[in-house]
């Protein structure tokens, strides 16, 4: 039944689902742009009032991780059942959506707050959180179409790179997050 379903149907469902999710974000109190009242493509400043409130940033590189991660658990899953791509990407869809949901909650923005470096953060705007989203569909078709070996020198070149670059990454988020250790946010502290 699902391969039955055309290329654009897919396509359809899953701007239909951006386009909720967007609207969700702006009812939950999320801005659509920067409070400072323009879009930039890319703000490289990681201690700031701006971050995560314009097109792209540094977390961009964690999202399109996360696209790798999503195919890698949708291809396990999805070859036992059979599911078409399409049908994989919405699941992937879902899974980051739920967690950009999720990531603009008080209970997560308070989170961070307090135990990570992100003193000044108080959610994504909507428009940052769709790019997000739309990060994570880039990875998820670079983990589709490139070998497995690329995907993993990516991942791990993104990782230090960021992580040497601002003193976080994907890895140290999901660490302060769950598990805050004090040597880590001495580090990132500088």
């Amino acid at each position: 039944m699902l391969n039955n379903i055309s290329a654009k149907n897919y396509i359809l469902a899953s701007l239909v689902l951006l386009g909720l999710f967007a609207l969700a974000l702006n009812f939950m109190g999320q801005i659509w742009i920067c409070k400072c009242g323009y879009v930039k493509f890319w703000h490289g400043i990681t201690y700031s009032s701006e971050n995560s409130q314009h097109l792209t940033d540094w977390y961009t590189f964690s999202h399109i991780i996360h696209g790798f991660i999503f195919y890698w658990i949708a291809w396990l899953v999805g070859k036992r059942y059979g599911w078409p791509i399409g049908f994989r990407l919405l699941l992937a869809l879902l899974a980051e959506i739920s967690w950009e949901l999720f990531e603009n909650t008080d209970f997560v923005i308070n989170r961070y707050r307090e135990v990570t470096i992100s003193l000044d953060y108080y959610g994504d705007t909507v428009i940052n959180s769709v790019m997000d989203v739309l990060a994570m569909v880039f990875g998820f078709f670079l983990a589709y179409r490139l070998p497995v070996w690329s995907i993993v020198a990516l991942t791990i070149a993104m990782e230090i790179f960021v992580g040497y670059t601002i003193r976080d990454n994907l890895t140290l988020n999901i660490i302060m997050l769950i598990f805050p250790l004090d040597f880590i946010l001495k580090w990132q502290s500088g």
